[in-house]
């Protein structure tokens, strides 16, 4: 018999602490599907997601992140065009000055009124509910 698992992927939600306004950080893809998202990746054997989310905005901004907290898990089996993923995702914050790296094209920081329209994946959906979230503490519904 063959198994087939989703596979654990993370997203780090990037708030500037240092900047007005606490802007967050995202990246435009290198890879397809192209467009812009949320820092992240999937999750190496043998690392746990907390290692995994600092690991991957590490390589993709170059910023060490303090993990705030573990905010959602999105699995709708078609987040992901390439492959069902499970995402966990994260609230982090850092300071400095990000840097495009890894699997990114480029880096942007963005107001949260000002967030691109073309996200990839299912990131419009968690960024709707981080806002909510961050904006009015109302937490995505299960």
């Amino acid at each position: 018999m063959t198994y087939r698992n989703p596979v654990p992927t993370v997203d780090i939600i990037i708030e500037l602490i240092d900047r007005p306004n606490r802007p967050i950080v995202l990246i435009e893809r290198l890879n397809p599907p192209y467009g812009w998202a949320i820092p992240g990746g999937f999750v190496d054997y043998g690392e746990t997601i907390e290692t995994t989310a600092r690991r991957e905005a590490q390589e993709e901004t170059g910023l060490k992140v303090n993990l705030v907290e573990q905010f959602h898990v999105y699995s709708d089996p078609n987040r992901d065009p390439r492959q069902h993923t499970i995402g966990i995702v994260f609230l982090a914050n850092a300071h400095g000055e990000p840097q495009a790296g890894d699997d990114a094209r480029h880096l942007g920081v963005f107001e949260v009124t000002a967030i691109p329209a073309n996200l990839c994946f299912d990131h419009n959906k968690i960024l709707q509910d981080y806002l909510n979230y961050r904006y009015y503490r109302q937490r995505p519904r299960l």
